[in-house]
């Protein structure tokens, strides 16, 4: 059972993740009322134009599509059988699962493909390569993307060296990432000892239920289905062209939304200063701090972003919250309402592995 989803098929909100989330909301508070003129904050949202906001909302359902494209076309590669609307649902699910359980996004791409493995009844293993295939695409965009505002900012604005700084520790740390995502997806030795290792730690934690050899098997045929999968990837580069060019897309639709927000707000913005607070905040969005969908942290690092880079503090703090309406709350609702609608059959029966 993926992780954050119970037996009935809901994802239980508890106690503590409510008061984690409240205790967010109130650093962000605290933030806005120590930091930001309040007289600035409320003149600029009540000046926000509904037209360019809707647009921002239907720009950021539309990268959804992009994004859930991409998967099917990576899925296509290692004919996984796929429908476009599952697709589309379960990129939703692991939307939201990321939101509502902070585990530095593994818990909806857990989700995706305990559901499309389901879906699909192909072996998990070659459902997890296209995951991991479609996170590193991503990361390398939104690395690319990075580097180049950074390098365009930096010469046409001359921001303050703390923000250079805060890019280079991000840029290094992606790029850390990346190396070890591709090291240990190509050496079958090292993720031997890694599924080995989860294997024994699930079967102490079952207190018997599970047996290791059997349970070994299953994790094994996994992993020989997901490397020769990462193998398959690699084999003829060109037919990444597609997923590729849709994760683009999907990636500007994501800076979009960010844009027609400052757009509704009637303030002119830096496209490169986008990318680089978009950037920022997916980083930190990884940081294992226990606060779903960072609520708070984030909100205040873009913040304190956008009034380095240049804009009013209360504009800042302004295009903040809007923009986390659109990628935080309003996911939430949606991803938690496809959740309720797909129901309880396509949660409970085990993922295949044969």
């Amino acid at each position: 059972m993926p992780n954050g989803m119970s037996e009935g098929g809901a994802f239980p909100v508890k106690r503590t993740g409510i008061l984690v989330i409240a205790v967010g909301l109130f650093i962000f508070l605290l933030y806005l009322y120590f930091f930001v003129p309040f007289g600035e904050f409320s003149a600029t949202i009540q000046q926000a134009d509904p037209f360019f906001y809707s647009l921002a909302f239907s720009v950021m359902l539309l990268s959804v599509v992009f994004h859930s494209l991409s998967w099917q076309g990576l899925l296509r590669i290692l004919s996984v059988r796929s429908s476009f609307s599952k697709a589309f649902q379960f990129t939703w699910v692991g939307s939201f699962v990321d939101l509502l359980v902070p585990a530095e996004s593994i818990s909806g791409d857990i989700s995706r493909v305990y559901l499309m493995s389901k879906e699909s009844g192909e072996n998990a293993g070659k459902v997890v390569a296209s995951v991991i295939g479609q996170r590193v695409l991503l990361m390398v965009i939104t690395f690319s993307g990075l580097v180049i505002s950074t390098i365009y900012f930096a010469f046409r604005y001359h921001p303050p060296m703390l923000v250079l700084e805060f890019i280079s520790v991000i840029g290094a740390g992606t790029v850390v990432a990346m190396i070890l995502i591709f090291y240990v997806s190509r050496k079958r030795q090292v993720t031997d000892r890694i599924v080995t290792w989860i294997v024994g730690l699930l079967v102490r934690l079952s207190r018997g239920r599970w047996q290791f050899e059997g349970l070994k098997k299953s994790a094994e045929k996994m992993l020989s289905s997901f490397h020769d999968s990462i193998d398959a990837l690699g084999v003829r580069p060109s037919r990444l062209a597609l997923p590729v060019s849709l994760a683009t897309i999907a990636w500007l639709l994501d800076l979009m939304t960010a844009f027609l927000v400052f757009s509704a707000l009637k303030v002119q913005v830096s496209f490169s200063a986008i990318v680089i607070v978009y950037s920022i905040g997916a980083a930190v969005q990884t940081i294992p701090l226990g606060i779903p969908g960072e609520v708070g942290i984030l909100d205040v690092v873009m913040t304190i972003l956008y009034t380095l880079l240049g804009i009013l503090p209360g504009v800042s703090a302004a295009a903040t919250l809007l923009i986390r309406i659109l990628t935080l709350w309003l996911r939430l609702l949606i991803g938690g309402l496809i959740v309720q609608w797909l129901g309880i059959k396509a949660l409970k029966a085990p993922i295949t592995s044969g």
